[in-house]
């Protein structure tokens, strides 16, 4: 019994320090991330809005060499400003002023218990703040949910937009030909599974084809850090808010009505779609073809070019920069 007992031991003691040594490392994150360091310095704008005040987190970033011209990006659903750091350093060398907004209901902006949301207002709350810094034109980046936003900013604000580029939107097709409607408290639920592996497991799949690289951990602990911190329910509210805005306001009707030169990356590998896994099993391998999207997109928008990224998924300016940023440079010059 002594021996057994003595085994018993050593295999708990083994067992401990294994999982110490794969549990990952990430540090519990409030709803505004007040402990994250962006990479540009933050200012906030108290906008009321829907009878709140509520914060509206920018960086703004002046290039040293100004060329007069200003970029807006636009970040993705699972995001923030923070992930365009990369794409703003080039851009900002190249003499553009970046702008890069947290939505109201993202990274350090508000997180409201109550809140319309809408591409329309959101894009309303992003006028707002150009305005305040006196930008009357500006080019427009959108990834992911940002693509959405952008077109919908590219539609209701003709004569402030340059240049669009929508990169990897989601928003390509319609999700309700596809999936039934789930109801907030349903989606809510289902935000508050959420974990650090869920959203690492849900990242391989659809960003990095299964394969993992440490850089991507910064943008995975953001939202792994929300999970594990007493505002998650805040923040996993937001999320299910948001999602519901995807799936009932679709744009894939906004694309013909977009009149500013369009530059449209796709990383064809992405499969990426709202919905999708309470779609009729039959419909889901319909859903999130970018291969297919991208063409039918640019053939949608008057004035557009399409640069597909062979093997390549949901984020190129994560996954594949150096792909990604020389169409975008040979577009905005």
């Amino acid at each position: 019994m002594k021996l057994a007992s003595i085994f018993f031991s050593i295999f708990l003691i083994s067992t401990t320090f294994f999982n110490a040594q794969i549990q990952p490392k990430f540090e519990a994150l409030d709803a505004e991330l007040s402990t994250v360091q962006y990479p540009f310095p933050v200012a906030f704008k108290i906008m009321k809005t829907q009878g709140q005040d509520l914060k509206m987190a920018l960086m703004d970033a002046k290039p040293a060499k100004p060329n007069g011209k200003t970029i807006v990006l636009l970040h993705g659903k699972n995001f923030n400003g923070y992930y365009f750091e990369q794409t703003a350093k080039v851009l900002l060398k190249e003499g553009f002023r970046v702008i890069m907004p947290d939505q109201i209901g993202f990274g350090k902006s508000s997180k409201p218990q109550q809140y319309q949301f809408s591409f329309q207002q959101l894009a309303e709350n992003t006028k707002t703040i150009l305005d305040d810094l006196k930008i009357e034109k500006f080019i427009l980046l959108g990834h992911s949910m940002g693509g959405m936003l952008a077109t919908k900013m590219a539609v209701m604000y003709p004569d402030s937009i340059e240049k669009l580029i929508l990169e990897n939107p989601i928003g390509l097709e319609d999700y309700r030909k596809f999936s039934p409607y789930q109801n907030i408290d349903k989606l809510y639920a289902s935000e508050l599974k959420n974990t650090y592996q869920s959203y690492k497991d849900y990242q391989l799949k659809f960003y990095y084809d299964g394969k993992w690289k440490p850089e991507y951990d910064k943008w995975l602990n953001l939202l792994a850090g929300w999970t594990i911190h007493p505002d998650f329910a805040k923040t996993a509210w937001n999320a299910a808010l948001t999602t519901d805005m995807v799936y009932t306001q679709p744009v894939v009707y906004d694309f013909e009505n977009i009149t500013a030169p369009t530059l449209i990356i796709i990383g064809t590998r992405d499969r990426t779609a709202i919905g999708k896994a309470n779609a009729p099993t039959e419909l889901q391998p319909l859903m999130g073809l970018y291969q297919n999207l991208g063409k039918e997109t640019q053939k949608k928008i008057r004035n557009s070019k399409l640069v597909e990224l062979e093997n390549v998924g949901h984020s190129p300016h994560i996954e594949v920069f150096d792909r990604f940023i020389i169409p975008l440079l040979e577009f905005v010059h």
